[in-house]
Parts: C-alpha cells; sequence; structure tokens
C-alpha cells in the first residue's frame, strides 16, 4: 500500500465560493464547518461562500476560512476512503490543519489556535509598515546574501527553488528591489499582505501567541508533521507547542520540507485545501514528487476514484 504526504496550503489559497461544493455534499464537511462557526462564533461558511475577495484576503479572515476549508476537505476525503498518511506538512497556517490531521491537535482547539494567531498577527502588522516581495528567478543563497546586507528585510519562504518571498520593512524592500535584479532575479513581485509576515516585526506577536498556547494539549502522534521552522519530521507534543510561536517570525523551510519528505521514500502527494499552489510547487521542488489535489468536490471525487481503482487503500 503506497503511503501518501498530506500537505495544506497557506494563507493566498482563498478565494470566494471556496468549500460550498464540499459543505453540499459531504456530511463531514458541513460537520466542520458547523463546528467551526460555533469555536468562532460568527457565520464562517457564509464568509468562505459570499465574501468578497477584500474580506477573504484580510489576515483575521483568510486563515480561519482556509484551515476550515483544509479540513473540511480532509474530511470529505476520510470519509470516503480509508487514506494511509506517511507524513503531514502545511505551509505557513497549513501546519494547523496538518497537525489536526495528524491527531496532535482536537478540531475545537485548532480554531480556537488559529483565530488567535490570525488576531495577533494582523495586530503586530498595525505596528509597523511592514511588506512581503516574491523573487523569481534567483537562487537561495544569492537571496541570502542580499538580505544580510539589509537591515531589515528578511527571507519569509523558501518556497521552491527560483521562487523565494522576502519579508520586512516596506521601505527597504522598495528601495533594494534593484539588487535583486541585479544580482539575477527575473521578477520581484510586492504582494497583498497588509505586514511582515515570518520576520522579526511578528516576535511581538509570538510572545503573547506563546502564552496562549501554553493552555492547549497537543497530543505526540505515530506519524511525524513536518514542521515549518526546521523542515524535521516531529512526532513529540511538547514540541509542536514550543514551534508554533517561533513558526509566525521564522522563515517557512517549504522546500527542505519537500525534499525531507521525499528522502524518506514518498513521493505520492495529496494537496488538501483550497487552490492548488503547493501542487506547483512541489514539481519544482522535485519533478518525481506526484501531488493530487483536493480542493472541491470534483476533485475529491476524481482522487477517491484513482485511490480506489489503484486498490491503494
Amino acid at each position: 500500500m503506497n503511503k501518501f504526504a498530506l500537505v495544506f496550503p497557506g494563507q493566498g489559497a482563498q478565494k470566494s465560493g471556496m468549500g460550498k461544493d464540499l459543505y453540499d455534499n459531504s456530511q463531514a464537511a458541513r460537520n466542520v464547518f458547523e463546528t467551526a462557526n460555533r469555536v468562532l462564533n460568527y457565520d464562517i461558511a457564509d464568509l468562505c461562500f459570499n465574501g468578497s475577495e477584500e474580506d477573504l484576503k484580510k489576515t483575521v479572515n483568510s486563515q480561519p476560512c482556509i484551515l476550515t476549508v483544509s479540513i473540511a476537505a480532509l474530511e470529505a476525503l476520510r470519509e470516503k476512503v480509508n487514506l494511509e498518511a506517511g507524513a503531514f506538512a502545511g505551509h505557513s497556517l497549513g501546519e494547523y490543519a496538518a497537525l489536526y490531521a495528524s491527531g496532535a491537535l482536537d478540531l475545537e482547539s485548532v480554531f480556537k489556535l488559529i483565530q488567535k494567531r490570525a488576531q495577533l498577527m494582523d495586530k503586530a502588522a498595525g505596528l509597523s509598515e511592514g511588506s512581503m516581495a516574491a523573487v523569481l528567478g534567483l537562487d537561495d543563497n544569492s537571496v541570502e546574501n542580499i538580505t544580510n546586507q539589509l537591515s531589515e528585510v528578511f527571507v519569509a519562504n523558501y518556497n521552491c527553488p527560483g521562487q523565494v518571498v522576502i519579508t520586512g520593512s516596506k521601505n527597504e524592500i522598495n528601495g533594494n528591489i534593484d539588487k535583486f535584479k541585479e544580482a539575477g532575479a527575473k521578477k520581484v513581485i510586492p504582494l497583498a499582505v497588509s505586514g511582515a509576515f515570518h520576520s522579526p516585526f511578528m516576535k511581538t506577536a509570538a510572545v503573547e501567541f506563546e502564552n496562549f498556547v501554553e493552555q492547549f494539549n497537543f497530543k505526540s502522534v505515530k506519524i511525524p508533521v513536518y514542521t515549518n521552522v526546521d523542515a524535521f519530521a516531529e512526532q513529540d507534543g511538547q514540541n509542536f507547542k514550543s514551534k508554533l510561536p517561533r513558526q509566525i517570525y521564522s522563515s517557512v523551510l517549504w522546500t527542505q520540507t519537500i525534499e525531507n519528505i521525499a528522502k524518506n521514500g514518498i513521493s505520492d502527494f495529496i494537496e488538501i485545501g483550497p487552490g492548488k499552489v503547493l501542487s506547483g510547487l512541489n514539481k519544482k521542488i522535485n519533478p518525481e514528487i506526484n501531488t493530487k489535489n483536493v480542493c472541491d468536490y470534483e476533485s475529491l471525487m476524481s482522487v477517491v476514484s484513482e485511490i480506489k481503482e489503484k486498490e491503494l487503500v
């Protein structure tokens, strides 16, 4: 039986209408939305299904919405097949879906955590003039060499070879775009975000989040979650608890995470949640990786059919 790595997307994957057909066609998905509505104390289903693009890209909305849809898609998949996972991982906020999928966190806890995380990150973003930009076509070392010369610009995401996201002072990023281009970057694209996420500008959020996290019970797990801050396979509940606050201001090591999962013999991935961003990144990281998508009911049934046909379950 083939084992899959289940991976979950981060902020930027949101779109209006996401999760609606899963809600309409899967009782398991509906249960997730109903729990989210109750725990978050507002109608997140309505926000996912009918929210404007402007509403959905707000940090306080996008993080819980993407998480809800991702977990709803996961449970809809589990409702159809007995899927054997060999690894879990998530890109930034997607790590919370991975922790839930692994059994490290229960459903109510994961919603409470992401709501607090989103609120604190949004608050920290408002305290500084921060921004982010995608540097395309430049190797990791070159990007690092340039950011090391700057006082308030850092690497936020190692997304894939040739795609690194920088974060930090808006003025310093804008004032040094030419340095990246002169070093060989094909493009430097400013991102439509409200702050310098995954940078030291978020440390105030991380300190408060660390205190909040203490009240939750993180279980140790049998199947590892590859964590953003170090790309290591983690199974210890206490280590999950200590890593999540650090994740807020640390680089997301996605390239390294996918490489490490592949080194452990897993080449079949399923991206679960809105969009298909991770599928594209994974292919660029390792062309041998095959990533299926469960982002809506049609893709869910396609994956279920393929799994059953190959008798992988």
